[in-house]
């Protein structure tokens, strides 16, 4: 399976670049995201953008099943602590940006990192970085996104303004927006219980219950299914919802949508 994985990312690598690092992919907006949240509950992202052959901005983000903002905002604000364990002292987004910052100049899409995956020879960065550059290379093998109707990039956040009193639970939303279109939608949900996981990872663990009263699947399986219609919609405003908030026009969700109206919210800042 490593043999796999190692044959599939050289690939992916040659493709996007040639000799001498040189840039093949054609003009556009590249992205890539991990397939799974990891241990930490984060899902790693990387959009490049490719101008005259050259690449000209790289943005190296993340979303997570924990309820919360992106990544960088997260880090930003002091959340997510890799300053404490980190030998330069520094957060995760300055290392990530310094990191984004020494592809545009090197445009070395190869990376220079230890066998354990660790930054070296990138300046303002001792992070785990071979996972960003297989994103990368990903992200340059693939096809360009197609611009959307939005008129800003970006990750946008969106919560409910209080927690059911019955349930306890106040829903979120996390749109990613590449090139003005929507390429992912993380819905998930907050406790008032600050000690509580977030609904995403409880329903995953089967401890919400949704399964035993719904014919349509746990909550998990519905909000997945609810963030494939937003994404394919390519506007949440285009999703028609009934007075009680419920719709007919997506597939297997009988639940109510709340991530609809929350993400139309969140992409005010996006229009």
């Amino acid at each position: 399976m490593k043999k796999i994985l190692g044959s599939a990312l050289a690939l992916a690598l040659l493709f996007s670049m040639g000799a001498f690092g040189q840039v093949k992919a054609k003009d556009g907006v590249y992205y890539a995201q991990e397939n799974a949240y990891g241990q930490t509950g984060w899902k790693e992202q990387v959009v490049v953008k490719v101008s005259g052959g050259k690449i000209t901005e790289v943005i190296w983000n993340g979303v997570s099943n924990l309820g919360g903002a992106d990544k960088a905002t997260v880090a930003a604000a002091g959340g997510y602590g890799l300053i404490k364990a980190s030998k330069i002292k520094a957060e995760w987004d300055a290392q990530a940006k310094a990191v984004a910052d020494w592809v545009v100049k090197t445009q070395d899409t190869a990376g220079k990192f230890t066998k354990d995956g660790y930054a070296d020879g990138i300046a303002g960065a001792s992070l785990h970085v071979s996972g960003f550059f297989a994103l990368l290379g990903q992200a340059l093998g693939s096809a360009p996104v197609a611009k959307g109707p939005f008129k800003k990039d970006g990750w946008f956040y969106a919560t409910q303004a209080n927690f059911d009193a019955q349930t306890g639970w106040k829903d979120t939303v996390l749109v990613t927006v590449v090139n003005g279109t929507i390429v992912n939608v993380v819905w998930n949900g907050l406790n008032k219980d600050p000690k509580a996981k977030s609904k995403l990872v409880t329903a995953i663990a089967g401890g919400y219950g949704m399964a035993k009263a719904a014919k349509n699947g746990e909550w998990n399986v519905q909000a997945a299914r609810v963030e494939e219609a937003i994404v394919k919609a390519g506007d949440p405003a285009k999703i028609p919802l009934k007075n009680d908030g419920t719709t007919d026009a997506i597939a297997g969700a009988t639940l109510h949508p709340t991530a609809v109206s929350l993400a139309v919210e969140a992409l005010k800042a996006a229009r």
